[in-house]
């Protein structure tokens, strides 16, 4: 039986889920920000910089911003005298990002095509290794992890801002039918796409609760893991070091 990974709701062949997840954000790549505020109600954007606050990106640093294609965390980094690479595995998410870039007067940014499960960069490559809103999007995380780690310098960081399941009583069930009902209309009022929407909503639902990621960020060999709830775990931003 051929291995399978979880898409939203279904399970598809492993082989077949990092096509089918490229081609949700090809279709959605010129209305990420738009798909971004209908998920979370605009305040991505106070999550982001809460956790770029955490990252504390210094001028000379090297950063890897992987599934970073258009250029939210890379920017912020950037301000502060970051050497930041962007990478991400779909080409038409950089290449919003590169405009982005252009529009905004950013220079010294690098952008690469990569697969998060096999990096093409070299051991110990990295001060700090960021991914928000992307890791459960991979088909192997583990394999993803593994690599984060491997391409961080000794005494690297690594930081990833990802949805999760918030443990607050009846908000729970709110963001539920918010989610569930309303950001696929969304997405079909606003770009005409109700299924790639739903498929990203699902997909936080199938992503490992807080306790159980930070023990595969654990297993990927980072030591003093931290959990960072937000809105009770709505959001949650981990941490670990290389050591």
């Amino acid at each position: 039986m051929s291995e399978t990974a979880s898409f939203g709701y279904r399970d598809v062949d492993a082989a077949e889920k990092a096509g089918m997840v490229r081609a949700v954000f090809s279709n959605v790549a010129g209305k990420y920000d738009l798909m971004n505020d209908a998920m979370s109600g605009g305040a991505h954007r106070l999550w982001k910089d809460q956790f770029v606050r955490r990252v504390k990106p210094r001028a000379g640093e090297q950063i890897l911003d992987m599934a970073g294609g258009t250029g939210d965390i890379a920017f912020r980094m950037h301000r502060h005298g970051a050497q930041v690479t962007v990478s991400d595995i779909n080409p038409e998410m950089l290449a919003v990002g590169v405009e982005r870039a252009q529009k905004k007067g950013y220079d010294g940014l690098i952008w690469s095509e990569q697969n998060a499960e096999e990096l093409s960069f070299g051991d110990r490559s990295f001060d700090a290794y960021t991914i928000a809103f992307g890791i459960r999007n991979v088909t192997h995380i583990d394999k993803a992890l593994r690599e984060a780690h491997r391409v961080l310098k000794f005494g690297g960081r690594f930081f990833c801002l990802e949805f999760s399941t918030t443990t607050w009583p009846g908000f729970s069930d709110v963001y539920d039918v918010y989610s569930h009902k309303l950001v696929p209309q969304l997405g079909k009022l606003f770009a005409n796409d109700a299924e790639s929407y739903r498929y990203l909503i699902e997909s936080i639902r199938r992503f490992p609760p807080m306790p159980k990621f930070e023990g595969m960020i654990r297993e990927a060999g980072f030591t003093a893991t931290k959990v960072e709830p937000i809105l009770g775990g709505l959001v949650a931003i981990h941490s670990g070091w290389k050591i």
